[in-house]
């Protein structure tokens, strides 16, 4: 797979949370992994990796200056930030793209490509219908957020909102013009083909995140394990000619080293 630029998400070196500020302030609410960003950029670069994926929280932790540069000491690109939201609520939807822009903010300015979000909250009592009208809306948002700062924005389906499998995949999508990152577990776990999925969608896909999955018991894995068919995937990348960056990542892992080891290492025989 050395077609393709591979890079990290530095998300699997310590436990994943939120700022506890986020419980009362929305607009402080960002993703972080609670570990050491220097140890995961040494790291993912000692395995072999081109670039690195960070949560909005990490990347605002340092300086500009700072993290250009750690990434400059590890031979590493920041190739995107991940943030996220509810993005129904019309209330705090505001505070939600605040977070989102000041994320762009600092990717923009350290160069990365790509900017990405998760999120469209599943209700107490159910899903809304009218959600993903909301949804598509702060989706759209987000696209220009990042358009005006030179980024390409993309949506990541993710288990437990209210787009999840293939049939809310293709609503979305439908009703909204940001770019659609796979994440293959998700996808998978989710009860949808990843392979088949970015075939369906390759026109708005620029940017892949490839992790392992297990179903029983449930688990993320490297990607030389578990059921997820990352050869077929592969495939369809290529039949598609997908050329742009690759994000492994790996959720949780007693020794994230080894996993980010076994991932490229299964990626540069496929």
């Amino acid at each position: 797979m050395t077609d393709f630029k591979l890079a990290y998400h530095a998300n699997c070196w310590g436990d994943l949370g939120g700022s506890a500020a986020g419980v009362t302030s929305i607009t402080q609410l960002s993703y972080r992994t609670f570990g050491d960003m220097r140890r995961a950029f040494h790291d993912i670069a000692s395995a072999g990796y081109e670039g690195v994926e960070l949560f909005d929280g990490n990347l605002l932790d340092f300086r500009a200056g700072e993290m250009r540069s750690l990434l400059a000491d590890n031979g590493l690109a920041l190739v995107a930030t991940y943030a996220g939201g509810n993005f129904i609520f019309d209330d705090i939807l505001p505070e939600e793209l605040a977070r989102v822009t000041r994320a762009a903010d600092r990717a923009a300015e350290l160069g990365a490509p790509h900017l990405v979000v998760g999120g469209g909250a599943k209700r107490f009592d159910g899903v809304r219908e009218p959600d993903y009208h909301k949804l598509a809306a702060a989706l759209d948002r987000v696209k220009e957020i990042a358009d005006s700062r030179g980024l390409r924005a993309h949506y990541h389906p993710h288990l437990s909102t209210i787009v999840e499998g293939p049939d809310e995949v293709a609503k979305i999508f439908s009703m909204t013009s940001i770019d659609f990152c796979p994440d293959t577990a998700h996808l998978a776990a989710a009860g949808g083909d990843p392979a088949k999925l970015i075939r369906d969608h390759a026109s708005r896909i620029s940017y892949i995140h490839l992790k392992g999955f297990q179903r029983d018991p449930f688990a993320f894995t490297p990607l030389d394990r578990g059921d997820v068919p990352t050869d077929e995937i592969i495939a369809a990348m290529r039949d598609v000619d997908f050329n742009g960056w690759v994000c492994t990542e790996l959720d949780a892992w007693a020794d994230p080293l080894e996993g980010a080891t076994a991932s490229i290492t299964y990626l540069k025989s496929a």
